[in-house]
């Protein structure tokens, strides 16, 4: 596991389009479908990175409470199923119903989606308006497997707050840590 932290994406960015396997319908899925006209979250993540599993009960707190008051959130895996096969699509099934996700999980198998998005690192996350510009990127909160601090998605609790709010998201924003995503060759 390298620690990465996430490379930070110029707020304002407007969000690439995608089309990609939900891999729990078997359907797939388009940006345009799944935005929210208050706002879109979305998460790289992955079912063996420690530092996905460990905010994991958080994303699903925060998704149950924000989805009901239209926020959009989207999850995508984007690593290489090859070398990580535990991060497959039968996988990622079994882990999104293990979880009780009520969001998409999609599989970016060409990975060319995280690239778009300049994604580093699991998990990274990515916040935009209801006109899909980025507004937020970076960490849940400060929390780590190992540094003991609170698991609460402080910093992306304020800037879901803030959309809800109608005010402007902070700009004072720090990079997501975690495992880097597994690059194909």
């Amino acid at each position: 596991m390298a620690l990465t932290d996430s490379s930070m994406l110029p707020l304002g960015t407007i969000a690439p389009s995608f089309s990609l396997l939900d891999v729990v319908s078997n359907e797939t899925k388009l940006l345009k479908d799944l935005k929210s006209d208050k706002a879109t979250l979305i998460a790289f993540i992955c079912n063996h990175c420690p530092f996905v599993i460990h905010i994991n009960p958080e994303l699903i707190r925060i998704a149950e409470e924000y989805i009901p008051q239209g926020i959009s959130i989207i999850a995508i895996n984007s690593n290489d199923v090859v070398k990580y096969p535990q991060d497959g699509p039968d996988k990622m099934k079994a882990f999104a119903h293990h979880f009780s996700f009520n969001f998409p999980y999609l599989y970016d198998e060409s990975q060319v989606v995280a690239k778009k998005y300049q994604a580093e690192c699991t998990p990274d996350f990515y916040l935009f308006d209801g006109n899909l510009s980025l507004v937020y990127r970076g960490r849940l909160d400060e929390s780590r497997p190992t540094n003991g601090k609170p698991l609460n998605g402080f910093d992306l609790r304020n800037a879901l707050e803030a959309i809800l709010g109608e005010k402007p998201v902070s700009p004072t924003q720090y990079p997501s840590a975690g495992c880097n995503i597994k690059w194909k060759d």
